[in-house]
Order: C-alpha cells, then sequence, then structure tokens
C-alpha cells in the first residue's frame, strides 16, 4: 500500500518521501527577516500529523567533524535505533542503507544533502544502516534517536561496499578520513540483516 503525507498546510513541517519506504526528508518551516531566522527543529504533533508516526526518542547526540571525515554506515542489530538526523553547521552528504529483508527496496541506499543551509532533516527507521561523510570546512551534526546507545550490539557496514555501489562525492585527490572501526567495517554479505 503506498503511503501519502500530508502537505505543509497549517503545520511547522513539510514531509517529503524518498525512493526508499518510510526514509523520510522533513523539511521544517522556516521563518526569517532582517534580523535572522527561527524554526522549531522538532514538533511531536506536527512530525506525527505529517508523516502518519510519532516516534519517542529518548537520547540525543552530537558531533563535530573535520571535512571528508566519512563516519559510518552504523546500525544496531539489538535496541534498534530510529534517528532524525541534521546538520546545524556546515554541510554533509548523508546516506541510508535499507537493511530489512522484507523490503522492496532492500539493499539500497539514498543520498541527501543536508545543510545549516537548507534545514532538511532525515527520519531514518529502525533497520537501516546510516552514516555521512563532511563536505564543508567543519560540520556539526545532531540526531535524535529512538533507543539507547548500546555498544555491544553495534555493527558497522562498510561504506565502500562494491555491493551497495554508494556514491560518495569524494573528490578526486581526497581520501575519506576513517577511524579504525570504520575502516574495518563488515562486507555487506558479512553484515546482520533485520
Amino acid at each position: 500500500m503506498e503511503k501519502t503525507y500530508n502537505p505543509m498546510i497549517d503545520l511547522k513541517i513539510q514531509i517529503t518521501p524518498t525512493a526508499i519506504d518510510d526514509l523520510l526528508i522533513a523539511e521544517p518551516k522556516v521563518f526569517g527577516d532582517h534580523r535572522g531566522w527561527f524554526m522549531e527543529s522538532f514538533n511531536a504533533q506536527d512530525f506525527a500529523k505529517a508523516s502518519g508516526f510519532q516516534p519517542e526518542f529518548v537520547q540525543d547526540n552530537h558531533s563535530f567533524s573535520r571535512q571528508w571525515t566519512l563516519r559510518g554506515l552504523h546500525y544496531q542489530k539489538r535496541h534498534t535505533q530510529g534517528r532524525l538526523v541534521r546538520v546545524i553547521s556546515g554541510c554533509v552528504f548523508d546516506v541510508s542503507v535499507d537493511l530489512r529483508k522484507n523490503s522492496t527496496t532492500f539493499g539500497k541506499w539514498v543520498g541527501v544533502e543536508l545543510s545549516s543551509k537548507n534545514h532538511k532533516q532525515l527520519w531514518v527507521p529502525p533497520g537501516f544502516a546510516h552514516g555521512f561523510l563532511v563536505l564543508s570546512e567543519t560540520a556539526e551534526f545532531l540526531y535524535k534517536t529512538t533507543d539507547y546507545y548500546d555498544p555491544h550490539s553495534e555493527v558497522c557496514l562498510s561504506w565502500c561496499d562494491p555491493t551497495l555501489g554508494i556514491e560518495w562525492p569524494i573528490p578526486p585527490g581526497k581520501q575519506a578520513l576513517l577511524n579504525a572501526k570504520d575502516a574495518a567495517g563488515l562486507s555487506w554479505d558479512q553484515a546482520p540483516k533485520f
């Protein structure tokens, strides 16, 4: 059954579906004038009205990264997290991979540019691997999660697995900056699925 999302009629957020079911772009309404701007970065009632569901968030995370830092692709096999992600400073290329075996888009990925200028957010439901590449000089990345971080159930899927074929926008002559965990990510065949 195809899902429909309510247009931004008297809501402070617009929801746009992506090419993968349940993976949604959320765009808060920005009110601006000569002094600057204001937006509600999250409003549970409006999010529920626009998307058709209401996640319950239990944790907020905040990271700071330098240009060409690549974080991911992360997920938790137990204590699976839904995430509402956004950038408050800078710009990233944000990627989500569908790990849900019963999904028609199993194994597919979507990449979205999130920045402090476009104010876009991405709802990444449970059952996805997630990561991002910093495109600006630096970036601050915030995300809300629907479950607590559990280091014992964390999994890292290889960001450069050829089966996925993710088209990271890394310019010629540049390399992704990785930590040891992300550099040793599991291949698509090795990574647990949902």
